[in-house]
């Protein structure tokens, strides 16, 4: 009888102290209650890269310059220089400034000089610094692009020549075949050299180094300028309302690319 009133006892201690230490969230506990996962930490967003390969195929030795519109785009740094049959690849990101990029590029020729002090430009100067621009640039050719990731047909692109031809310039997407009819993702731009259109009243050259620009007298209306550079060049911009010509070939969209080539001619 004292054996069994002993082990009831024992019993009894067991199952209190087994309560009590489900209770404090021990091992009981631990055996018994639902299976918990640390949820995953949030990974970084995505950016995303539109890489734009610059090609000097001009015969002499050109600087990349690159401006944005005042939107809040980011403006590029580290801009090349590029001897003639040199390319680079400049990488477009869109979670800079104002989440897209809307800017453009040209060939600043005819430079010297000390980054940052005195370096000037004779076609397309943009401030002192070699590897970006410092201030707006003087009227030239122009690639121009819009990466909108909140536009479902972006990126834009067009060639123009509203302000002003200094050189030729050719747009092609990378990684599509160009399509048949000219449409969305056809190249821009045309790689012959304008300059022997160019009315007599709009060219300049510089006496010390023969560059020559053929300059709109207005950019906003047609005239024997827009005609000239328009005529022999329907896939640019010759003036600033090319875009609302029927049938104008002047701006593309492409949203299968994998990137642009811009070719300086």
């Amino acid at each position: 009888m004292r054996l069994r009133s002993a082990l009831s006892a024992l019993l009894l201690l067991v199952s209190c102290v087994l309560a009590a230490t489900a209770a404090a969230g021990g091992p009981a506990a631990a055996a018994t209650a639902p299976h918990r996962t640390t949820a995953p930490a949030t990974a970084a967003p995505t950016v995303t890269e539109h890489p734009v390969t610059l090609v000097n195929d001009t015969g002499q030795t050109i600087w990349i310059g690159s401006n944005v519109n005042a939107d809040g785009s980011a403006q590029l740094t580290g801009l090349p220089t590029l001897d003639t049959g040199q390319s680079a690849t400049v990488a477009i990101p869109e979670d800079t400034g104002a989440g897209h990029w809307r800017g453009k590029f040209f060939a600043r020729e005819g430079c010297s000089g000390a980054d940052g002090s005195t370096f000037h430009c004779v076609l397309g100067d943009c401030g002192a610094s070699v590897g970006s621009c410092t201030t707006g640039e003087q009227p030239v050719s122009l690639a121009e692009f819009n990466f909108d990731p909140s536009d479902s047909l972006a990126p834009w692109y067009n060639v123009s020549y509203v302000n002003a031809f200094s050189v030729p310039v050719t747009i092609s997407p990378d990684g599509v075949a160009p399509p048949p009819d000219g449409g969305a993702c056809a190249p821009e731009g045309c790689p012959d050299d304008l300059l022997p259109y160019c009315p007599p009243d709009d060219l300049t050259t510089d006496v010390g180094t023969g560059l020559a620009l053929c300059v709109n007298p207005d950019r906003d209306a047609q005239t024997p300028y827009s005609d000239a550079i328009g005529g022999h060049c329907p896939w640019a911009y010759a003036w600033s309302k090319a875009d609302t010509v029927p049938g104008n070939k002047v701006v593309r969209d492409c949203t299968s690319c994998s990137g642009f080539t811009v070719t300086f001619h």
